[in-house]
């Protein structure tokens, strides 16, 4: 998969590129009084993109339209157009506007795809409307909508705390290749979450290493660890995909670690070896007929 520029002009319109993530890692430091769960997770953006394109539209309003080889909601309950909305209304602004919104990353991933969506159309809006508005100020905006979003204004690699709104810039860049096995399932994050039952005692050890392990600036082995507090909860509800884990490493490709809430999980390729992942793929697709796809860390 191929990098791309984040904006493409296009006739009267602007493209904007929205890439997925993976959680590289992803610890639960336990339940906020707000009934949230406090996390600390290190977040890299991978070049598989959603597109939005912006333009001006024939009448006053938002106008949103969806398409792709992934399904997304229409209309006011996407977050595209919610993210569109609430911006106009910051601003204090009208306009006449026509998005239209590829679904190229599947929701119910763990990949982030949405909130990558939402992060992106206020970008793009800003940029397409010519509003001036600050990131910071637009970081306050996302955080009416969605705790990940934040980090999509942000990154490539950061670690993001709180509910995932507090972003903390790694300035030591992880070069990865990952192969990403997609199961066939959509997974509920409030499941997840709510099903989820808190170990500080793992907590507390997995908290010791990663931080050791960015201290000195080694990403790298932080993600090694698979570390997901989540994983647990996510393969209780979903066990096809816990099943479907057991059956990929038995063929040698690993270890896989879950991204998110689930249920893609992804195994980084030792050097960056194109051939090795291809060589997974393959794999998965003869011996169980799954879906993968081949990603890189985002440049931006």
């Amino acid at each position: 998969m191929t990098y791309k520029k984040q904006f493409k002009l296009s006739g009267s319109g602007l493209l904007v590129r929205a890439p997925a993530k993976i959680n590289l890692t992803l610890l639960i430091a336990g339940k906020r009084p707000d009934g949230f769960h406090e996390i600390e997770t290190v977040m890299s953006k991978i070049n598989w993109y959603d597109e939005i394109f912006i333009q001006h539209g024939p009448k006053e309003g938002i106008e949103l339209l969806c398409k792709g080889p992934y399904w997304a909601p229409a209309g006011e309950k996407n977050l595209v157009y919610k993210a569109c909305k609430t911006l106009l209304e910051y601003c204090g602004k009208p306009a006449c506007l026509k998005i239209t919104l590829k679904k190229n990353v599947p929701a119910g991933t763990g990949l982030g795809s949405a909130s990558s969506d939402a992060a992106a159309t206020l970008i793009g809006v800003n940029r397409f409307l010519k509003l001036g508005i600050s990131t910071g100020k637009l970081m306050k905006i996302a955080e009416r909508l969605g705790s990940d979003i934040a980090f999509f204004l942000n990154g490539p690699l950061a670690l993001c705390t709180g509910k995932g709104e507090k972003i903390k810039k790694l300035s030591k860049n992880f070069n990865f290749s990952a192969l990403l096995v997609l199961p066939d399932v959509s997974v509920s994050t409030k499941r997840v979450y709510e099903n989820y039952t808190h170990n500080r005692a793992i907590y507390t050890e997995l908290n010791a290493k990663i931080k050791n392990f960015l201290r000195k600036n080694r990403i790298d082995l932080a993600a090694g660890m698979c570390a997901n507090m989540l994983q647990i909860s996510c393969f209780d509800i979903y066990k096809d995909i816990k099943t479907l884990k057991k059956r990929i490493e038995l063929l040698g490709i690993g270890p896989l670690c879950l991204s998110g809430s689930g249920g893609v999980m992804y195994c980084i390729i030792k050097n960056r070896c194109g051939k090795k992942a291809k060589e997974y793929q393959r794999l998965l697709e003869e011996r169980l007929n799954c879906k993968s796809v081949i990603v890189n860390n985002n440049r931006w």
